[in-house]
């Protein structure tokens, strides 16, 4: 959905704009985000193959072969990313929240809480722990249905806490709070108080919930134009909890200084 490639092309063939995106953080960080053309890219009800790369789910353990280079511009090496993630959700919730009262643009938060073990080759790094994933689909661009977002999500000593606001592109806000219990089934509850969080070095606004309208930020993992994905610590519902928050603002992303400079970070392989 930010491709370059795919807003110029007119979004009429989303297939021929597939990427695998990973994102490590550290002393080895990388960066990979190669767009592939339909060429390149083959699928069924439990595989997706977008070039070298493979994601594959079996029924309970979803598994991403990661066979890429990264792809940053000051990178000139372009070293290589290879690799394995297997996640293993705790439990699949069904069910799926519309974010716009047309229902042009669906969330489904699919495992709340999972566990992951990865196992890099290159760079050489492993670890396991606590693992999210979820899916968005729309019948719009982003950029259309909305202006600002905020996300945020936390593990809780039993289910996980998601929390989601922000402005739609007709200048109405929204806001949620979604508590999923260990069985992954989801209940809206009250919405903590607003947390204020000082904008990224972009100057990206970033905001969260808290119970009491204070987090604070650990650590700022992605900090771009119209994008920053960041680690805090806040209270929610009685828990000190390590959340992973996002800030998007989708009126820069659609503004030409980002559209020119998103292909030197995100390439278009050829087939």
């Amino acid at each position: 959905m930010f491709s370059p490639y795919y807003k110029a092309s007119g979004r009429g063939d989303p297939i021929n704009h597939s990427c695998l995106n990973v994102a490590l953080y550290g002393p080895n960080h990388r960066w990979v985000m190669t767009e592939r053309p339909s060429a390149d890219v083959s699928r069924d009800a439990q595989n997706l193959q977008i070039g070298p790369s493979a994601v594959r789910w079996d029924g309970n353990v979803l598994e991403i072969e990661v066979e890429e280079r990264d792809t940053r511009l000051f990178n000139p090496f372009h070293r290589p990313v290879r690799g394995k993630v297997r996640v293993h959700p705790e439990a699949l919730n069904p069910a799926s929240f519309a974010l716009d009262p047309r229902e042009d643009h669906i969330w489904h938060c699919m495992a709340p809480r999972a566990r992951i073990e990865v196992e890099m080759e290159e760079p050489g790094l492993s670890w396991s722990g606590s693992g999210y994933f979820d899916h968005n689909r729309g019948r719009e661009p982003l950029e259309k249905g909305f202006r600002t977002w905020h996300w945020s999500r936390a593990h809780m000593k039993r289910g996980a806490v998601v929390c989601y606001e922000g402005e739609r592109g007709d200048g109405s806000v929204f806001a949620s709070a979604i508590r999923f219990d260990r069985e992954g089934i989801p209940s809206e509850v009250d919405l903590p108080a607003i947390a204020s969080l000082p904008r990224s070095r972009w100057q990206v606004e970033r905001r969260t919930r808290s119970e009491i309208g204070v987090a604070k930020v650990r650590r700022t993992w992605e900090d771009t134009p119209f994008y920053a994905r960041s680690e805090l610590s806040s209270k929610l519902f009685g828990e000190e909890v390590v959340a992973v928050q996002e800030s998007l603002d989708m009126r820069r992303f659609a503004s030409p200084a980002v559209q020119f400079m998103l292909p030197f970070r995100m390439p278009r392989s050829t087939a």
